[in-house]
């Protein structure tokens, strides 16, 4: 051998532990499928009945047949957003922005997955939410969906989505209208009425406010009045004496320097006059 010749010897059994090692490196590639957080999976059986509708694969690392396929599709609590076009009673096409959140059945994924397709939200959900919304907001108004009827709207709409999506392996959970938006005049002519009635029960309020302040005052005058009658018929020349000589007793003996003339006055009662 020369120097430039360099001899290898490979066994005979590590030329066939190759191949062996990559079949199975491409083996367990196929088997394995990872299931991750909030998600769930069913199996295909290829040679079998197809989707696999009695069991539901948690999360986790799991080993699959090559021939075999898991398909993985989330199961937590989801939102699809939509604006849709839809007509009021009166005709009117209002757009509504809406938020949906919704999450599969969990024991019956395989059935949805089998029945309507990995792509159930598009194909079922959507439509349903759509024809919902269409057939609440046809009841209403503009001025209705406008202002005060937003919460009942959305209860409306989520209670006819879950009747469409009855017996669909689909929950829906809850509906939020966002937004609806009017035309520019239709929406100006709305709050110039809104503003008008604001405007209206502020002054009814005014003048209710007015009207108890004109009672008070009535009630408070009457009260005065009906006492101060009462107090005249109670009242006699003797009690008005006794009532002026008690005073002047009091008067004659305090401190201050003062000069009493009796029997000077009009009733016969003492003057005092006190020093300036």
């Amino acid at each position: 051998m020369s120097r430039n010749q360099v001899g290898i010897n490979i066994p005979k059994g590590g030329v066939l532990l190759i191949p062996i090692v990559v079949l199975l490196l491409i083996f367990i590639a196929k088997s394995t499928v990872t299931i991750g957080p909030g998600e769930a999976g069913v199996l295909f059986e290829r040679f079998g009945d197809g989707i696999n509708t009695e069991k539901t694969y948690g999360e986790g690392f799991r080993i699959v047949a090559p021939w075999n396929d898991m398909i993985v599709q989330k199961v937590r609590q989801q939102s699809i957003s939509d604006q849709m076009n839809v007509l009021s009673v009166n005709g009117l096409e209002v757009q509504v922005d809406g938020t949906v959140w919704f999450k599969p059945e969990y024991d019956k994924l395989g059935m949805l997955i089998k029945t309507k397709g990995p792509n159930y939200i598009s194909d079922i959900l959507d439509p349903a939410i759509n024809g919902a919304a269409r057939s609440v907001v046809g009841r209403y108004t503009p001025e209705q969906l406008y202002s005060s009827k937003r919460d009942v709207i959305e209860q409306e709409i989520l209670a006819a989505a879950q009747e469409k999506l009855k017996d669909q392996f689909i929950i829906v959970e809850r509906v939020l209208v966002e937004d609806v938006q009017l035309p520019n005049t239709i929406r100006d002519a709305i709050e110039r009425k809104l503003k008008q009635e604001q405007e209206s029960l502020e002054y009814q309020f005014r003048i209710e406010k007015a009207q108890k302040e004109a009672d008070r005052q009535r009630i408070e005058a009457q009260g005065k009045a009906d006492a101060n009658r009462i107090l005249s018929a109670s009242l006699t020349d003797k009690i008005l004496q006794d009532k002026g000589i008690e005073a002047t007793n009091r008067l004659s003996e305090s401190s201050n320097s003062k000069v009493v003339i009796i029997g000077s006055g009009k009733s016969g009662m003492p003057i005092i006059l006190g020093n300036q």
